[in-house]
């Protein structure tokens, strides 16, 4: 645990009693301050008050009196599409608002640091897509190197729940945009930034408002070193905002698909091979065609931004290619659960809007694609130029009917459910084929998060193979 400085003997309010609210009451008592708790949900308090923490209903008449702090949980908005009102409560009182990840900086450093031979280092990961996969894969690099690194934030364990780092210690923290819009502290060492597609416009209230909290990682924070996305408008920005000059080696460029050109340093893959560039010279190269835990050209961005990030730290090529092979990737991510007669059984779960699903799609060659549930705003039109791949969609979700209208004259089943989609596709599917659960929605209709949804996937994969006597 990493305990919470600078609010001895104060009052600090927690409003939400999830993993990192309750994570964040614990790290704060160890620092000497005073938690107060509140969840509208009744379970969430009893665990808090079975731990003795003091649970307060913050909403009520002078619910903030005596409080220094409001530490809010990322699932909770604070301004679109309308203010919490325990949120909007804490402004009327003056009392200012953070969350874990400002926390978490606020208090990284203590005193024994002076002794250490190499001050501990913090890498933030933020993007719409890829930022899990690249920060357990950074991880994954730093650890095959014999680097002492910790992976927590959206992936892992809580920010705060974190050992302290030692002397040359690493903290690899995957950062949701929830959590890097309120941090009032954001300063890593090295911050990476994949890409950007609309996602959780209500949340932020537009586009505009979703790079900004994203961007908020880079411009209050100032990191020493930046690797920047530059496949959409906003991250080649981004990229030139942070550099003072063409040569700034302080900003990486990474891209999948486009050859970078330019006297900076810069990471890119065409053709499945990645490449680093500086100066204009290449400096090394990696085939990713057998790396099999990094399927597609959206890992293969994802391959650029960690090998970026860990060439900082001085790991050499031959070290990264290695750790990149012995990578197996995330569930719910690419993940291969069953091969069969010929028939890959693929897992994208985490597919959870347009963008990332067409990616997923684009990664293979004759897809059966299993999708639908809570549609998002913004329409399935993006999935058009993904489309070639698909020999049938097999629809599921409790408007599986509409969302199939929306799929052009693509070739589709109306299955309502997994289990009928699973063993529709599965009997269609030829040698060749690709079962490919990329549902290119949220899970909320049938699910309590995408994590269930991909269990249930795999769950049916076997069961049918089971069934039909597979392996």
């Amino acid at each position: 645990m990493i305990p919470v400085n600078g609010f001895e003997g104060q009052e600090i309010a927690i409003l939400g009693l999830g993993r990192s609210g309750l994570s964040a009451a614990r790290a704060l008592r160890a620092g000497g301050a005073e938690p107060v708790c509140w969840d509208d949900n009744p379970a969430a308090r009893s665990i808090a008050e079975a731990e003795g923490f003091v649970c307060r209903d913050l909403g009520h008449v002078d619910g903030f009196r005596g409080i220094s702090r409001l530490i809010v949980s990322p699932g909770i908005p604070h301004l679109y599409p309308v203010p919490n009102p325990v949120v909007a409560a804490a402004w009327d009182a003056g009392v200012p608002v953070d969350n874990d990840i400002g926390l978490f900086f606020r208090s990284l450093a203590v005193e024994d640091w002076d002794d250490h031979g190499a001050t501990p280092r913090v890498i933030a990961v933020t993007g719409s897509n890829g930022k899990s996969t690249t920060s357990a894969l950074i991880h994954h690099v730093l650890r095959h190197a014999g680097r002492d690194v910790q992976l927590a934030g959206n992936i892992g364990r809580g920010v705060l729940d974190i050992d302290p780092p030692g002397d040359g210690g690493i903290v690899v923290l995957e950062l949701s945009s929830y959590q890097t819009e309120l941090a009032r502290a954001l300063t890593p060492d090295v911050a990476v930034f994949t890409n950007l597609s609309p996602d959780h416009l209500d949340r932020h209230g537009g586009l505009g408002g979703y790079f900004a909290a994203k961007r908020r990682l880079f411009a209050e924070g100032g990191p020493e070193r930046a690797v920047i996305g530059v496949d959409e408008a906003e991250g080649r920005f981004l990229a030139n905002q942070l550099s003072e000059a063409a040569v700034d080696a302080r900003v990486i460029r990474v891209s999948s698909g486009q050859k970078l050109t330019g006297p900076g340093w810069h990471v890119f893959a065409r053709k499945e091979f990645l490449a680093e560039w500086r100066k204009g010279r290449q400096i090394a190269s990696i085939d990713l065609r057998g790396v099999q835990g990094l399927p597609g050209a959206h890992n293969h961005q994802n391959a650029c931004a960690a090998y970026a990030v860990v060439r900082t730290f001085g790991i050499a090529p031959r070290v990264i290619e290695a750790a990149f092979h012995a990578f197996e990737g995330l569930p719910h991510r690419s993940q291969t659960v069953a091969e069969a007669g010929g028939v890959r059984y693929v897992n994208d779960s985490k597919a959870t809007n347009v963008d990332s699903a067409a990616k997923a799609l684009a990664a293979f060659g004759k897809v059966r694609w299993i999708c639908g549930g809570l549609q998002k705003e913004g329409g399935l039109e993006a999935l058009a130029a993904a489309s070639g791949s698909v020999v049938k969609a097999y629809v599921i979700g409790r408007e599986a009917a509409a969302f199939a209208m929306q799929l052009g004259g693509m070739e589709t089943e109306v299955c309502g459910d997994m289990a009928t989609a699973v063993a529709r596709a599965s009997a269609d599917a030829e040698d060749g084929d690709v079962v490919l659960l990329a549902p290119a929605a949220a899970s909320f209709d049938q699910y309590d998060n995408f994590e269930q949804r991909g269990e249930d996937f795999a769950a049916q994969v076997h069961r049918v193979l089971e069934q039909a006597g597979g392996t």
